[in-house]
This record gives C-alpha cells, sequence and structure tokens, in this order.
C-alpha cells in the first residue's frame, strides 16, 4: 500500500469515529409538574432541549434549565430550545454560596417590617418548613426566619434531648449550637406546640456546581423545601 493511499484511509477513518462519538446533549431538569399530564413529566425528569414537550388544558411544567426555570401552562407543543434562554449563574451561586458561622451570628441578611421575604441561602434551615433538609456542614448549620419582628427562642428537641435557639429582634439567621450538631437522618423538632416543624437531615458529601445537577441531587435526596425553593429563586429565562 503506497503511503499517500494508507493516509486517505486513515483520515477516513478518523472521519468516521467522528461520525460515531453521540453528541453531548443539553438537557433540564422537571422541578414541579401539575395537571393531566403531570405522570409523563414526574420532578426529576430530564428532557433534552430540542425535545417536544406535549401539555393538555390544566397543565402546568416547571423545568430547570441553563441555570433558570422555565414554566409552560396550558395546551400546546414547547422545546425548550425555542423558549428564551436567560443564566442565572450569579443567583445560583449566591443561593447556594457557603456563609460563615460567624457572620451569620452577626446576622447578615435582615427583615424589614411590612415586606415579605424569602429564605435568600439553600443551606439557611427554614425553622417554618418541615420535610427532609439537605445540608453540607453539620458543624456549621444556621436557622433562618422571616418574621423579625420580636427576639423569639425555639426549642430544638429528638427523643429526649432538648436544646434551644434564640433570634434577637431584627435577625433573621441564629446558629445551630456547634456543641450538639443535627444528626443525619434524626428527626428534629423545632419550634412550640402546634407550631412546631419536623425536619430530618441529610448530610451531603458533595454539591454539584452547576443547578441541574442541584436539582438532581435534591431530588435524590427527598429535599423537596430546597427544590421549591431553588425553583422561585431562579424563577424566569
Amino acid at each position: 500500500m503506497s503511503r499517500a493511499k494508507g493516509s486517505i484511509i486513515a483520515i477516513a477513518l478518523g472521519a468516521a469515529c467522528l461520525t460515531l462519538t453521540p453528541q453531548i446533549v443539553e438537557a433540564g431538569v422537571v422541578v414541579s409538574s401539575s395537571g393531566p399530564s403531570a405522570g409523563s413529566y414526574p420532578v426529576g425528569k430530564e428532557i433534552g432541549d430540542n425535545e417536544r414537550i406535549t401539555l393538555r388544558d390544566g397543565d402546568t411544567l416547571t423545568v430547570l434549565n441553563n441555570g433558570g426555570t422555565r414554566v409552560f401552562r396550558g395546551s400546546g407543543t414547547y422545546m425548550l430550545s425555542q423558549t428564551s434562554s436567560s443564566s442565572r449563574n450569579r443567583a445560583f451561586t449566591s443561593l447556594t454560596s457557603q456563609r460563615s458561622a460567624s457572620r451569620a451570628r452577626t446576622g447578615a441578611v435582615r427583615g424589614v417590617n411590612g415586606v415579605e421575604v424569602s429564605n435568600p441561602n439553600l443551606w439557611y434551615v427554614d425553622v417554618a418548613a418541615a420535610g427532609t433538609i439537605c445540608i453540607t456542614d453539620p458543624e456549621n448549620v444556621r436557622l433562618w426566619r422571616g418574621d423579625t419582628q420580636a427576639e423569639s427562642t425555639y426549642r430544638i428537641s429528638s427523643g429526649d434531648a432538648e436544646t434551644s435557639v434564640t433570634f434577637p429582634a431584627g435577625e433573621m439567621l441564629a446558629a445551630w449550637d456547634i456543641y450538639n450538631p443535627p444528626e443525619a437522618g434524626k428527626t428534629y423538632n423545632i419550634g412550640l406546640g402546634s407550631n412546631a416543624v419536623a425536619l430530618t437531615f441529610v448530610v451531603l458529601e458533595e454539591t454539584p456546581e452547576d443547578a441541574e445537577g442541584m436539582a438532581n441531587t435534591l431530588i435524590a435526596n427527598g429535599c423537596m423545601v430546597q427544590l421549591e425553593q431553588m425553583s422561585n429563586a431562579l424563577m424566569g429565562g
């Protein structure tokens, strides 16, 4: 075989390999679904950018894609690639940033009377939201409240063990007792009487650096409170 003919064959084989290599397809993640088609789009389902989304009257579908959430409502056929794309990288970074315990204790976030506020960080534990909560560092847990008008003390109990945490007036954040950190898989009741909420913690060994990966991690661990929080924070696009 001549050297020229061998080169031609090598180039042809290289082109064939490139043709057979599968292309990486961008995918969104369903974070909320309701209506007649909800069964076809369960939470956690991945949807490719060019995949057809077919909805019926009464359907509402929220998809996390490209760092932002897209909401589709009503009868129609949609594709993620045909909707406006807006990066929410800064919002996601702010939402998932690790805040120091010292900053939390000095009240990094303050409420304003008469203004509705939302939990600004994925790792702040909302004392009013029951469910499974994902955390990254059990020894650096901050509790968050939306009503800051007065000083308030919350009892934290699990079995026979009990402690408490106090929010000074005007403060949204308070640090969990670092000498009695929450344990993974253990249920804690936070609050008093009928206002107490039950929380179970999951400790994440790794945290994804992208919104879609984080959504899948929260879904896999049953941390639906935080999934909704992230979806609302990244709304738009």
